[in-house]
């Protein structure tokens, strides 16, 4: 935590702003919401823009609280470059994910940062696998535990529909974190490979499970 940086800030306000413009103009958030039907026909830029978007207050305070808690921890590592380009790369290689689960579903609609801020989050789960996190804010676990059974669960809940929750997106987002960390600070091999090869398993799974049909 601690200060926020430049990065962050910029990042948090394009949130708000977009956001706060969508709450009040139902037409502009229509248009830049994701929407598999709008972008089989042609709007690919909802494959970002949704990622600004919101469905209310409290979707996008989530967000964008968790976002601030981890951010630093990528940032001091990856420096504010770094950051914006695994935010965006997980927000698209999220909402990628979830079109092509849903591409055949014209109606299938979605909004909101949580892909990206996935990304930002296991980000810092694989630069900092001991770090402790709180399950509910309450009970105390490493890092990379909490990352890989986040993950196995979002498996669950695309496979099962669970609540209201595009899950798929936020697999997506993970996936993207994952990935452009290891391009961005290879180090990481070298010193957490044990935990590269762990937190890789729920995407093997994925992968495997899509192969085989059954997601």
């Amino acid at each position: 935590m601690g200060e926020l940086n430049l990065a962050t800030i910029i990042v948090i306000a394009a949130n708000v702003i977009i956001s706060f413009k969508g709450f009040n103009d139902n037409a502009f958030f229509e248009k830049y919401k994701f929407n598999v039907g709008d972008i089989n026909r042609g709007a690919k830029y909802q494959i970002l823009t949704s990622g600004f978007l919101h469905v209310n207050t409290t979707h996008l305070f989530v967000n964008m609280l968790t976002l601030y808690f981890f951010a630093n921890v990528v940032i001091y590592q990856l420096g504010s470059t770094g950051f914006v380009t695994v935010y965006l790369a997980s927000l698209i290689l999220g909402n990628l994910l979830s079109y092509f689960f849903h591409r055949d579903e014209p109606f299938y609609r979605a909004v909101g940062a949580s892909g990206a801020v996935m990304g930002i989050l296991y980000s810092a789960i694989l630069l900092y696998p001991d770090m402790t996190l709180g399950l509910f804010f309450i009970i105390p676990m490493p890092a990379y535990i909490f990352g890989i059974g986040y993950l196995l669960y979002t498996i669950y809940g695309m496979k099962r529909q669970v609540g209201n929750i595009g899950h798929d997106a936020h697999f997506g987002g993970a996936a993207g974190g994952y990935l452009l960390t290891l391009i961005l600070a290879p180090w990481v091999f070298e010193s957490h490979l044990l935990m590269v090869i762990l937190l890789a398993l729920p995407i093997v799974v994925l992968f495997v499970l899509q192969k085989m049909g059954k997601i």
